[in-house]
């Protein structure tokens, strides 16, 4: 049986409360969420899916070449038109030949995916990893935005372990336009219809949860969450009390995750030792996915959901790119697309080089030996993505390569520093240079020990370029 073997989960540092909005608006109109998750400017489905999948891989204590199959799913991915499992599956060194599926399209695909990672594995001894990440939008004054959150998780799936599923079920029935993002469009959107709306989410879950076979006697339930009350009123639907919703909720203080709604409160409800976890997702159209997974053991878990930034709503626009002007004419520092990728193992992996004469390390890995001079072909290695901050500055407003100038006027400042990164024994470290996350601005002094991420570098050309940077170790 198909089971849960870890979890991993992210939400980005960043809040906004609904009083902000409240103050702004003279109303918010995402009942039941006191506060959400915001993505800094550097971040993304894409960053964030990283976040959760190498927690996920971390937790199992697992080598990403052990990984056969991976999912991933977002109904907001960065790019209209391109496969991100591609990406993330370079981001996290997953084999080539492993099998890969994006799911899109629906706040029913972080689901969608996990049956299709079921499916991959049913009577085999692969492992699959699932991962869910989204950030959805609407307009500034509209509901669907009021109540849009981020965030991400991950499931490592093996043939058996501590949390199996148990069982599974699918419902769908047609009801066009409850909540739809058109060819082109960054927002989400819907005629905000209530009792439409109410119908097609209530049918849809009543229906996948009728057709499971299990009795159901759960302790947790993830249940799709557009807003924070929708979730209670199919608690008839469901055949579950209020008080399992609330179990395993993350609306109420991350907001609506979209793709990753109900993944975000599984991964959580796991990880907080919940022995029985429903789990039922609704995508506009409509469908819905019902699992039941048992807890038989601890699952091993890494989640990063907290936060500890609080945004005006000014500077949540501005985060958003809302208030900002764009990229200055003329650009800045070309590096083409091909070049850029030559240079993936160094930005997403930190593949450094040892001398093989006299074991100095260079990062990048190119070039005579800087400390014999040696000409010989380094032997590679990865650095650990721990270090210390050797030296830091603060580019300012106005100071930054046009390049970095559009990311600049969402996130404001940000840190540049040479970092000495570490070998995995500690050893031995490479100085090299690197931004501060946009999140973590002013946080960066000599001597701090720092850990790398991924997260959006700068957008040339239309293609954006993601590459490891720099935030306070954990």
């Amino acid at each position: 049986m198909t089971a849960i073997t870890a979890v991993g989960a992210y939400a980005p540092r960043f809040r906004i409360t609904a009083e902000a909005f409240e103050e702004a608006w003279g109303q918010f109109q995402a009942a039941g969420i006191t506060e959400k998750a915001v993505p800094a400017a550097d971040e993304d489905p894409l960053t964030m899916a990283y976040e959760a999948a190498s927690r996920a891989l971390e937790a199992a204590d697992l080598e990403s070449e052990r990984i056969d199959w991976l999912g991933v799913a977002s109904s907001c991915p960065p790019t209209a038109e391109e496969d991100l499992t591609a990406r993330l599956g370079a981001m996290l060194a997953l084999r080539s030949d492993a099998t890969f599926h994006l799911f899109s399209g629906s706040t029913r695909a972080g689901t969608r995916a996990l049956w299709a990672g079921v499916d991959a594995l049913e009577g085999d001894s692969a492992v699959a990893l699932v991962v869910a990440a989204d950030a959805p939008r609407g307009d500034p004054d509209d509901a669907i935005d009021h109540a849009a959150g981020a965030g991400a998780a991950a499931f490592v799936l093996e043939s058996d372990g501590p949390a199996p599923i148990v069982d599974r079920a699918e419902y769908t029935a047609v009801y066009p336009g409850t909540r739809f993002r058109n060819t082109g469009d960054a927002e989400t959107q819907g005629p905000g219809v209530t009792q439409y709306d109410r119908q097609a989410f209530t049918e849809t879950i009543a229906g996948a949860v009728a057709d499971l076979e299990c009795d159901l006697e759960p302790d947790a339930a993830a249940i799709q969450a557009p807003n924070g009350s929708l979730p209670y009123r199919a608690s008839g639907a469901a055949g579950i009390g209020t008080e399992t919703i609330r179990a395993g909720a993350t609306v109420h203080e991350l907001g609506d995750l979209g793709a990753a709604s109900v993944p975000v409160s599984l991964a959580s409800s796991l990880a907080a030792g919940h022995e029985c976890v429903l789990a039922v997702s609704h995508g506009s159209g409509a469908g819905a996915d019902a699992f039941v997974v048992d807890l038989e053991r601890e699952v091993p878990s890494a989640t990063a959901l907290d936060g500890d930034g609080t945004l005006s709503y000014v500077e949540y626009l501005r985060q958003r790119g809302v208030v900002t002007t764009g990229p200055p004419a003329g650009g800045g520092a070309y590096v083409s697309i091909p070049t850029w990728r030559r240079s993936l193992p160094q930005r997403y992996r930190l593949e450094a080089g040892r001398c093989p004469d006299c074991g100095a390390l260079a990062f990048p890995p190119d070039g005579a030996c800087r400390d014999c001079n040696s000409l010989a072909e380094y032997e590679p290695l990865e650095l650990s993505g721990a270090g210390t901050v050797e030296a830091v500055t603060t580019i300012s407003q106005g100071g930054a390569p046009p390049e970095f100038a559009e990311q600049q006027a969402q996130s404001g400042e940000y840190a540049a520093a040479i970092v000495a990164l570490e070998t995995d024994d500690g050893e031995q470290a490479v100085s090299v240079p690197a931004m501060g996350t946009g999140a973590d601005h002013g946080s960066f002094g000599v001597g701090d020990r720092v850990e790398t991420t991924i997260r959006r570098v700068y957008t040339q050309e239309g293609v954006t370029r993601y590459g490891f940077k720099i935030r306070p170790a954990e």
